[in-house]
């Protein structure tokens, strides 16, 4: 008897009855069922709103990412269980991998971003602050804050674990406690991925849900200070954006919907180049990893004229010798469509799309996937397909075969190559091989106008490629147009896109109260004891040094020249720099930025472990023989990262901002340093 699968709603697991059958896509056999139960939106989101958002916010963002960290090490430790169940979705060893060690991956990821680039506390300050009026009262600045709200997210069939991570790691950085709702037809790999998360106990009560089945009226039970994502057809992106709740309160909605993406053959490659070879391989891995079901497979790839007999012959003797059936089988290469309804789906489409376009692969004629009872499975052949005159032909850049389906097209001129990459009408992502940088540099600037990742291909970066069809947490996913209009992950941005951005003004002294980081012309602290004196946990931010006074003299530049090997005319020609803007001899300005630090560091061991970095240095003045500097040291921020050196000594980053003037009073440079501070405790 087949398995009910539950919704984790309210904190508690739900359903008994049975209700939509889930089958096999191996072997058609029924291996799950939704629930029949309905589910109580209103306290699904009341638990959100009184449990989840409460708890999230007792953690700041150092704690959060601390959580995911563990959270994501827990997952690969149990990823077998995921493993053996994924097998049901068609999908091989080498898709799973994709989307159950993936999903981990983008964990670790954003644990990693958060801990280095997001602060103590659940605020981020976007400077920098600036002034706003003359007379330096009256600063402004911006800054970002948890929504207060809880995020949605409805996920496609393809990715039931990477699709609902992606999105959930940086909704819990953001604080925001989720609702995710998976697609049914592999909901029942979301749902044992959330078993394993809410056995781990690691996440904070009501930092995540699962809806099996209807959202109901979930979206009707939302506000302003919600968010929903949607990652599926645009079809259904456009039903779902236009949702009276979500448009009568604002809500925000990104979609990341399924494109026609495309890849593009320079004309500068030839089949005798290693390129030529690149493009086949990568239209036939984005072809049959997870059986072409990806919003970012290679739809649509356009060639030159010349080649396009060579390609074809390539792709079809590489398309050949894919093994399609049982991954359980060994050699099996390509499993089955995540379900028969994906599988009636794709036919369908393959039929539309065969009106205007010749088939060169597949077809389905001699077909028969290996394995036992696959006959019953939701099996595709890769199909290959050729449009003679994409520019005069709609259906093949309107109508999309989600499945293990591309359509070769041949175009005349980079310029005639653009306008068929255009007719996608907004894509994921395009790929572009070339040999020729200038090519590169002629085609991606346009192309970027409609896509929302662009992958330059070449021998030199096939050796490090992720490919085509892999989205990185660094880096952004989602594209215009038909493509969604959506943005997600991009690092700390997709955090950001989470929280609620506010312009604050004040006075100087207010903002630094607000931001929990100093701003010049704000209220100093001074006292007798060295910042750098101070532990960790008693620095204050304010806590200032203003340094004794050094002046330069030529035997200052002359010492630093023969150190450093600098010998700019600037520093040591008397004639050149009098015709020089400054008219006189300066000093280097790392020997300034250098003098300054002499000026304000505390020799003796102490608190202070190790320069970290340096940040934002500008020098702004020239320094010149006889010219007196003087530093004044400020502790601007502070970042408790909660972690211990080899001795079990707790440490914290603590920034200082740098101030270097002249006998003047003007500045003559300015920056940030970052050190590692010692915790007391």
């Amino acid at each position: 008897m087949s398995q009910v699968l539950q919704s984790f709603i309210g904190g508690q697991w739900i359903g008994q009855q049975g209700a939509q059958a889930l089958r096999s896509a191996i072997n058609g056999q029924t291996v799950f069922q939704t629930h029949a139960e309905a589910i109580d939106f209103g306290d699904s989101v009341h638990y959100a709103r009184t449990v989840g958002l409460p708890n999230l916010l007792k953690l700041d963002f150092q704690e959060r990412a601390q959580r995911l960290k563990a959270l994501a090490k827990y997952l690969g430790e149990h990823k077998e269980q995921l493993y053996a169940i994924s097998a049901h979705t068609g999908a091989t060893r080498a898709d799973s991998w994709v989307d159950i060690e993936g999903g981990a991956g983008t964990l670790f990821a954003y644990a990693g971003m958060g801990s280095n680039e997001l602060p103590s506390g659940n605020l981020i300050h976007e400077g920098p602050a600036f002034p706003l009026g003359k007379k330096g009262g009256f600063a402004g600045t911006h800054i970002l804050v948890p929504r207060g709200g809880i995020a949605v997210h409805i996920n496609a069939f393809n990715f039931p674990i990477w699709g609902l991570l992606e999105k959930f790691a940086p909704s819990f950085l953001a604080g925001m406690p989720c609702i995710g709702k998976p697609a049914s037809s592999t909901s029942y790999l979301t749902e044992a991925m959330v078993r394993l998360v809410e056995q781990s106990g690691i996440l904070p009560a009501g930092a995540l849900q699962l809806v099996i089945g209807s959202t109901g009226d979930l979206l009707d039970r939302l506000n302003g200070q919600d968010v929903v994502t949607f990652t599926g057809s645009a079809d259904t992106a456009a039903m779902l954006r236009v949702h009276p709740n979500v448009v009568k309160h604002s809500i925000p909605f990104n979609a990341e919907a399924d494109s026609l993406n495309c890849a593009i053959l320079a004309p500068d490659v030839t089949p005798d180049d290693e390129e030529f070879d690149l493009f086949v391989k990568e239209v036939a891995r984005e072809m049959t990893v997870k059986a072409g079901q990806k919003c970012t497979a290679i739809r649509r790839a356009i060639v030159p004229r010349q080649h396009l007999d060579a390609v074809a012959e390539k792709l079809k003797a590489r398309l050949a010798k894919v093994v399609v059936g049982d991954p359980s089988v060994e050699g099996v290469k390509m499993g089955a469509l995540a379900s028969h309804s994906q599988q009636a789906d794709v036919a369908e489409r393959v039929a539309l799309l065969r009106q205007s376009a010749e088939l060169v692969f597949g077809g389905g004629a001699d077909f028969a996937p290996v394995g036992e009872g696959t006959a019953q499975g939701a099996f595709f052949q890769p199909t290959l397909l050729l449009c003679q005159k994409p520019l005069q032909t709609d259906s093949v850049h309107d109508v999309e075969a989600f499945g293990p389906v591309s359509t070769l097209m041949p175009y005349d001129g980079i310029d005639e190559a653009l306008q068929l990459a255009a007719r996608g009408q907004g894509s994921l992502v395009g790929t572009l091989v070339t040999k020729d940088p200038q090519i590169a540099a002629r085609i991606i600037p346009v192309a970027a106008a409609l896509h929302g990742r662009l992958h330059i291909l070449d021998r030199e970066s096939a050796v490090e490629s992720t490919g085509h069809g892999s989205p990185l947490p660094p880096l952004k996913h989602g594209g215009p147009g038909r493509a969604g209009g959506g943005e997600e992950l991009g690092g700390i941005r997709a955090v950001k896109h989470l929280m609620q951005r506010t312009a604050l003004q004040g006075s100087p002294t207010m903002i630094a109260a607000v931001t929990g980081e100093y701003m010049r012309g704000a209220k100093l602290i001074e006292t007798e004891v060295h910042p750098f004196r101070r532990y960790f946990e008693e620095l204050q931010i304010g806590e200032s040094l203003l340094t004794h006074r050094r002046t330069v003299g030529e035997a200052d530049i002359v010492a630093f020249g023969g150190l450093s090997g600098d010998y700019f005319y600037m520093h040591f020609d008397e004639i050149a720099a009098k015709d020089s803007p400054f008219g006189k001899r300066i000093a280097h300005g790392y020997f300034v930025l250098s003098a300054a630090a002499g000026l304000f560091v505390s020799p003796a061991p102490g608190p202070v472990l190790a320069n970290y970095g340096l940040d934002t240095l500008r020098f702004v003045k020239p320094v010149g023989i006889g010219d007196t500097i003087q530093a004044r040291l400020t502790a601007k921020r502070k970042i408790d990262r909660n972690k211990k050196d080899a001795n079990g000594v707790g440490q914290g980053v603590v920034a200082w901002d740098v101030e270097v003037t002249n006998q003047l009073g003007e500045v003559v440079a300015s920056y940030d340093i970052l050190t590692l501070v010692a915790k007391k405790g």
